[in-house]
C-alpha cells in the first residue's frame, strides 16, 4: 500500500493518512480483510512519527473504516463497502474545491473555470469511446 505525504497539502499529516486509506478503499486497492501496515511500519516508510500513524488509525477505526485485531494488526473492515460511493464523491469534491480555490486565487472568472471542466469532461468521454 502506497501512501505519500504531501508537505505542501496544507491538510495535517494524520489527516492525509486517513484520506488516502479511505481513496484507496473507495478505489478498490484496499478491500475488506486486507491488512495494513503496522504503525511503526507505515511511520518509517513515511518518515513521520509513529503516533501520527497511531491517530489516523484511530480515526480510521472510530468510523468503522479499520478493525484492530489484538496482536494481529489492523484491517479494512466490512463497513468501509458501505461508505465507498459517499467517500469517492468527497474525494472528488475535495479535488474541485482546491481547483476553484485556485483559479480563485489566480483571477480566472468561474465560466472559463466552467469552460475548462467541460473541455476535461468531453476528453474523458472521448478516451471512453475509444
Amino acid at each position: 500500500m502506497l501512501i505519500t505525504i504531501d508537505p505542501t497539502n496544507g491538510a495535517p499529516i494524520f489527516q492525509q493518512v486517513v484520506q488516502q486509506v479511505k481513496y484507496k478503499i473507495a478505489g478498490g486497492v484496499l478491500k475488506e480483510g486486507d491488512q495494513l501496515p503496522s504503525v511503526r511500519e507505515l511511520a518509517g516508510k513515511l518518515r513521520i512519527n509513529p503516533n501520527t500513524v497511531a491517530k489516523a488509525y484511530a480515526e480510521l477505526e472510530r468510523a468503522g473504516i479499520i478493525v484492530t485485531r489484538r496482536g494481529l494488526g489492523c484491517y479494512v473492515g466490512d463497513k468501509s463497502v458501505i461508505i465507498k460511493k459517499n467517500e469517492r464523491l468527497k474525494i472528488v469534491s475535495q479535488h474541485i474545491e482546491r481547483a476553484l480555490m485556485e483559479a480563485y486565487h489566480l483571477d480566472i472568472p468561474l465560466h472559463e473555470v466552467e469552460q475548462l471542466f467541460q473541455q476535461e469532461i468531453d476528453k474523458i468521454q472521448k478516451r471512453r469511446q475509444l
